[in-house]
């Protein structure tokens, strides 16, 4: 595949996760940590005519695109009106589509910023009318609840799952060779790359050697750094990084090198969900090994969602901020996760 249509198809879902530079680190973030027996608690007949208004950064990339659409899903079963935009990641735009749902007389508001300081003005604004207001991403203080990543803990969880398989194939006189793909210019990536490296070494110390980290975001731009690397270090096997268009990228370069013939010791281990890096965890022909998700499917992702905003419409949110939890996704569970994807 071109790597220009690698880029233009699967931007990293990793921008979607994107934070300003202003924020508290979110390891720093307090809040109530999130389960299925938490989000079960909710009521999902509040929504039943609630008008809804939705802006998010982007729905140019398969992470929101997939998750979106299922959200959808689940608010008309239940009965909501709702209306979903795209900011184009401008924040003027943005304020100008939260002060629209104001005026069109929303019950609920939705806002996965651009930039989260640009819009706590029209946030509290909201609020003031009486209309409940919920963050996806960042910590803000202008809202009913915010539905946050701790990305440190991503992290770690990221490099804990390469780790594990460093343990199976390499030992401390076979150090494996590892590449990190991160992105470090974005505070919040910074914190997750931060976190794979702890997280290998918490499980891996001294079976690894890190011989390349590189800023990678997109697909084409991970593809064109492991060529790269693979040129001074024909045995790197090994690659982490910090979502889906690091392993997109990662997997076409190391399936071009090897012809498809992936051996047993080489691995990529990303986070995000979208549809071709499960296509990946299913080839054999692709590097792709493990991948850390949030809820499950966007499916599961979306009806999540849906409980955090029947939480809120009932004033039933323990706390301000809600911690998203993480797990694992491997061939032994990627066909379930497959199931719920759009």
């Amino acid at each position: 595949m071109k790597k220009t249509l690698l880029s233009a198809l699967f931007c990293a879902a990793t921008l979607a996760f994107t934070a300003p530079s202003f924020a508290a680190t979110t390891s720093e973030t307090q809040g109530i940590q999130a389960s299925p027996e938490f989000y079960a608690k909710a009521n999902l007949s509040a929504l039943k005519g609630k008008k809804i208004g939705i802006t998010i950064q982007s729905l140019r990339n398969a992470y929101w695109a997939g998750v979106m659409a299922a959200l959808e899903d689940v608010l008309s079963a239940n009965g909501a009106k709702f209306t979903i935009v795209e900011c184009d990641d401008k924040s003027a735009k943005q304020v100008a589509q939260i002060e629209n749902f104001i005026s069109s007389g929303c019950d609920f508001i939705l806002v996965h910023p651009s930039d989260a300081a640009a819009v706590e003005d029209a946030c509290a604004e909201a609020r003031k009318q009486g209309i409940k207001v919920m963050c996806w991403d960042d910590p803000m203080t202008n809202t009913d609840g915010n539905w946050i990543l701790n990305n440190t803990n991503l992290g770690i969880a990221i490099g804990e799952l390469a780790g594990n398989f460093i343990n199976e194939h390499y030992t401390t006189d076979k150090k494996a060779k590892v590449a990190v793909l991160g992105f470090p210019q974005t505070k919040i990536l910074l914190e997750r790359e931060e976190g794979i490296r702890e997280g290998m070494k918490n499980v891996a110390d001294g079976k690894y050697e890190i011989v390349a980290s590189q800023a990678a975001l997109r697909p084409n731009e991970a593809q064109t750094a492991i060529e790269t690397i693979l040129q001074r270090e024909p045995d790197c096997k090994v690659v982490t990084g910090i979502g889906a268009g690091p392993m997109i990228g990662a997997d076409e370069a190391l399936q071009i090198a090897t012809n498809g013939k992936i051996p047993e010791d080489m691995g990529v281990f990303t986070t995000d969900v979208t549809k071709q890096q499960l296509q990946h965890l299913s080839d054999p022909t692709y590097p792709a090994k493990g991948i850390i998700g949030f809820e499950g499917s966007d499916v599961d992702t979306a009806t999540s969602c849906a409980s955090m905003f029947a939480l809120i419409l009932e004033n039933k949110l323990p706390e301000h901020n809600v911690i998203r939890g993480v797990a694992p996704i491997t061939k032994e569970n990627v066909e379930k996760i497959s199931s719920g994807m759009k």
